[in-house]
């Protein structure tokens, strides 16, 4: 039997392992070993996100079908999961580069006819159906940065110039979603793809170089980069009661929220500032604060506890995986989830400026939705086909 070397030396057999059968006894294989547990927590995430919708929407008409819609949202993208949890690596490698070729497509279709919202232009019209690319994106970028070092990453890993390739895939559509504007997905793609490179085996000395340059060119970036708006919200960051009736609304009321919570809370359909709606966008990116307000500390921590519980087992995953294309893309959609809940509680408590990133299955939202559960499928398919063994190009 013939076989093939992987980039590390060793030899393996040509013939495909049985977790890669889709016939009816691979599928039920594959589905014994299914993480239930952590497809439990999952569960249990999205089930507070439905209560907590039905709380902050309870006294709007207009928004009193959302909980449904979230529900209805949740249960489909939860079988899309399951679907994508039983696609072995290999398929899941051979799509990356198309995947991030059309999601780059997509954004610069954003730029010459996409529709505008909220003051930025995110949004593509495709038929009946509204998407936001810059979601996808975040998932796209870590196929194509994992199958990338899949096929070139070598005995100098850590040296710069094999990590440059890389750096020009996660510019590309960064510049793209920042001419949006969106300054908190183009952080967050930064931020998800500087982590798959520095698992990939990126030196130190690069790393705090790169970090230097960063801190040196932040005033640059403040005055010359930003648009008035990011730079209001950064000042608000700092000084929220400058403005309360401006600027710094929305976060002085997410912080009375917070803080009236107290350790337990107010009780459910309670709060105060849920209640009267007096937090802007309190059912999308400011959820936390209704939890924090109903269920207190012990609530928001509680939520926050078991989304560790979930990012730590998914890491768990990932480095368990035989392939680099297994254990970086894993990682990759290890890290967009956990950025996702960093970036909104930050938000919320004001450690960071606002800027629109919701928590993942408890804020509406369907397209941010997609991207988590598609995320949580690869977590899953990595750990399902974890010991898959890849070529350089994926083809056994």
């Amino acid at each position: 039997m013939s076989g093939y070397a992987d980039y590390s030396g060793h030899s393996y057999s040509a013939r495909a392992p049985a977790s890669v059968k889709f016939g009816r006894s691979g599928l039920v294989e594959k589905f014994g070993r299914m993480p239930w547990g952590l497809v439990l927590l999952i569960l249990a995430v999205a089930s507070i996100g439905v209560a907590v919708l039905y709380s902050s929407t309870v006294t709007n008409p207009v928004e009193a079908d959302l909980p449904m819609k979230h529900a209805m949202r949740f249960v489909m993208t939860f079988i899309m999961m399951l679907v994508l949890a039983l696609i072995p690596l290999k398929i899941w490698m051979r799509l990356a580069f198309p995947a991030y070729l059309g999601t780059l497509i997509l954004l610069i279709g954003v730029e010459l006819f996409g529709s505008t919202g909220g003051g930025a232009q995110r949004w593509l019209q495709i038929g009946p159906v509204g998407v936001q690319p810059s979601e996808f994106m975040k998932l796209a970028l870590s196929l194509a940065l994992a199958r990338y070092y899949q096929m070139y990453l070598g005995a100098r890993a850590g040296g710069f110039w094999i990590h440059l390739p890389a750096l020009i895939l996660i510019m590309m559509p960064a510049a793209l979603i920042f001419m949006q504007p969106d300054l908190g997905t183009t952080l967050m793609l930064v931020a998800s793809g500087g982590t798959i490179i520095f698992f990939a085996g990126l030196y130190w000395r690069i790393i705090l170089s790169v970090g230097t340059l960063g801190i040196l060119g932040a005033p640059a970036a403040y005055f010359f980069v930003l648009e008035d708006y990011q730079r209001a919200r950064v000042e608000t960051l700092w000084n929220p009661g400058a403005d309360p009736l401006g600027a710094g609304y929305q976060i002085e009321q997410a912080k009375i929220a917070v803080g009236s919570g107290g350790w337990d809370g107010k009780g459910y359909m309670q709060g105060i500032q849920s209640q009267l709606d007096y937090i802007p966008e309190q059912h999308t990116d400011f959820i936390l604060t209704v939890i924090a307000e109903e269920f207190g500390f012990l609530g928001a921590a509680g939520l926050l506890l078991i989304w560790a519980i979930i990012l730590g087992w998914a890491f768990a995953i990932a480095l368990r995986c035989n392939s680099t294309f297994g254990r970086l893309a894993a990682s990759g959609a290890v890290a967009t989830i956990l950025f996702y809940i960093a970036f909104n509680a930050g938000m919320v408590i004001g450690l960071l400026p606002v800027v629109g990133v919701p928590m993942p299955l408890v804020s509406y939202g369907g397209t941010a939705m997609v991207t988590v559960m598609a995320c949580l499928g690869l977590i899953l398919s990595a750990h399902i086909h974890r010991d898959d063994k890849l070529t350089a190009t994926g083809i056994i």
